[in-house]
């Protein structure tokens, strides 16, 4: 009796602790984008008679909108309280449209596309399953293609298609939208992104840009798309596939310091007629090594969240739309932007990457929203991934390395570097091989190497796992990836790398100025003169659910949070920075922290990174 009442107390420990991974960790077992727990492979056709959707308006963007909520009235004889209403685009989503050779295990007719959005009917009224009637909305954003609503029984996991709508469209669907910014190949120039639905056949992409309040000029841009085979696995190859429609990215150039900007996307028709975007407007990069103030905020793991209330069936990024929002806020305050992996969680339902350049278009499109490539843009089995995980949904990385520019030589190898006046960043791609001896350690190491720590001394290494020390509860509370941390720690001390920023693990954590293990600093707060390690610091609570630590008290572990928000870097001149971790709910600073020293602090010998002498000496 006594060796059963064990055993119960253990499997109910392990229960426990079971329990506790599904919550806590957001790459564990709930790491699920909500578009997949609709089986919608196994949806049947039982339409019913009197069962009704009608949606209004029924045209949108009339005065140039690029987004527009609408009205779904709603009638179902026979109403359950799991019935569901999904947004499905384009309109006609039928076997018609499955692509040749589709899977000979369906029968058709079926459903080969996921919706964009869903809720379930009951969402907006709690008598629906008396009464039969619901009114819902919908914020639908302009993706190239019009829209149907459809009604469904059977809960998620065994729809039945009820209903359908009538369309709905946008009065010019294939409308350039969305610009994201980001830095160019040099100091001087911007990459400007967008997407549209017009093909280089139809249309010929430009920017029209110039100094505020001055004549505009024209620069070229080029296209690219991609196609359902370029796609490494299901769902992305499958239900998760919807057109991305055409995305464009010109380069202005020569651009001077300091300066404002205002443009807008254009397409010339062959027709001879233009159509045009609305006006955006961005500030110049400061020269490398510039001596003014300039704003950095770094953040990984945000991904999007619908401002509608839809596809919150798992509550799947909580804290996305307030870190989105907060940033908007601040805009006036933040020179550049570093999102530095988990972008979307789009997990292969290529619809998402809309909806997420629509959310932050304020912030992308005003300064360099610039991001890397974490485990859910690029990891699929088989091919090429350091991690043989499907946490892409088959994306494999086109997606990332299409949607957004970055300044890298190769852009499927996602490892670059950028300046920005006294700030010069080192990206580093986390889901490739970082090893010494890799390509990207001797990339790594020659963008460390190549800072002039005279004018730019502020030097940040970022990457999306965490390659250096963690005490995420997932890490046994010693530090993330442990090869990173051999293979890279002896870099970061021999070029005096001031902070290392992560994500990939959902909270925030700032460790002391550490080597091998240990503080080699015994300040908190303010640090002056010879810093002597690397600052660490996680900040992957950018919206998805949070993580929790490990129990074991950590002697580096300075500072450590569990809310969602982002870090902002501020360097005040050449001898003065300050880092905030600001909290996404209302902007308040959970911690900061401050580096003030001169150019001789920088070249100042400390363990492991003093310069070889030889006989020449």
């Amino acid at each position: 009796m006594e060796s059963f009442l064990s055993l119960k107390v253990s499997l109910i420990l392990l229960l426990l602790v079971l329990v506790n991974c599904v919550v806590v960790h957001g790459d564990g077992i709930d790491d699920v984008q909500p578009l997949s727990k609709i089986a919608i492979h196994r949806a049947l056709f039982a339409f019913h008679a009197s069962a009704s959707l009608r949606a209004d308006p029924v045209l949108l963007g009339t005065k140039g909108e690029d987004f527009q909520w609408i009205t779904v009235e709603l009638d179902c004889p026979d109403p359950s309280e799991d019935d569901w209403v999904a947004v499905f685009s384009p309109a006609k989503f039928n076997s018609s449209t499955c692509p040749p050779g589709d899977d000979p295990k369906q029968q058709a007719p079926h459903i080969c596309s996921a919706p964009i959005k869903f809720k379930f009917a009951n969402d907006s009224n709690g008598e629906y399953t008396k009464t039969g009637k619901a009114s819902l909305k919908f914020r639908l954003i302009n993706q190239r293609a019009d829209f149907s609503i459809a009604l469904f029984s059977g809960g998620l996991s065994n729809p039945k298609l009820l209903a359908v709508s009538n369309t709905v469209t946008f009065a010019n669907p294939k409308a350039p939208l969305y610009p994201r910014l980001s830095q160019g190949k040099a100091w001087n120039e911007m990459a400007v992104t967008w997407t549209s639905g017009y093909n280089i056949i139809d249309a010929v992409p430009f920017v029209e840009w110039g100094f505020k309040g001055e004549s505009q000029t024209q620069s070229p841009a080029g296209t690219l798309t991609f196609h359902r085979n370029a796609m490494c696995g299901p769902p992305a190859r499958t239900i998760g596939w919807r057109d991305p429609g055409y995305i464009h990215t010109s380069f202005l150039k020569d651009l001077w310091p300091n300066s404002l900007y205002t443009y807008k996307l254009g397409h010339r028709l062959f027709n001879g007629s233009y159509i045009w975007s609305k006006s955006y407007y961005f500030k110049s990069s400061p020269y490398p090594g510039q001596d003014s103030l300039q704003r950095v905020v770094i953040f990984g793991d945000m991904g999007k969240a619908e401002r509608d209330g839809s596809n919150e069936y798992t509550n799947f990024q909580p804290g996305s739309l307030n870190t989105t929002d907060q940033l908007i806020k601040d805009l006036d305050n933040i020179d550049i932007l570093f999102h530095i992996g988990d972008i979307t969680y789009a997990n292969g339902y290529i619809s998402q990457w809309d909806q997420f350049t629509s959310q932050v278009e304020p912030i992308a499109s005003t300064i360099p929203y610039m991001i890397a490539s974490g485990n859910h843009e690029r990891d699929v089995p088989g091919t090429g991934s350091f991690f043989e995980t499907n946490d892409s949904g088959g994306e494999c990385g086109v997606l990332a390395e299409t949607m957004f520019y970055v300044p890298a030589e190769n852009r499927a190898k996602f490892w670059y570097s950028t300046d920005y006046g006294m700030f010069h960043f080192c990206i580093a791609d986390s889901e490739h091989d970082w090893r010494e001896g890799s390509e990207q350690y001797k990339f790594i190491e020659k963008c460390l190497a190549s800072a002039d720590r005279q004018k730019q001394p502020w030097l940040i290494f970022a990457a999306h796992r965490v390659l250096g020390y963690s005490s995420d509860y997932w890490k046994d509370g010693s530090y993330g990836e442990t090869m990173g941390k051999e293979s890279l720690q002896k870099l970061w001390q021999k070029y005096k790398v001031d902070i290392a920023f992560y994500g990939h693990v959902h909270n925030y954590e700032r460790t002391c100025p550490i080597y091998q293990n240990r503080c080699v600093n015994t300040e908190k707060s303010h640090y002056s003169g010879t810093v002597n390690g690397t600052i660490h610091i996680v900040v992957g609570a950018g919206g998805y659910q949070l993580n929790s630590y490990s129990p074991l008290k950590i002697d580096w572990s300075i500072y450590k949070v569990s809310d969602f928000g982002f870090g902002k870097l501020t360097a005040f001149n050449h001898s003065s920075l300050l880092f905030e971790y600001k909290r996404s709910s209302d902007g308040e600073v959970y911690d900061s922290f401050t580096i003030s020293r001169d150019y001789r602090d920088v070249l100042a010998c400390v363990h492991d990174g003093c310069e070889p002498t030889t006989l020449a000496t």
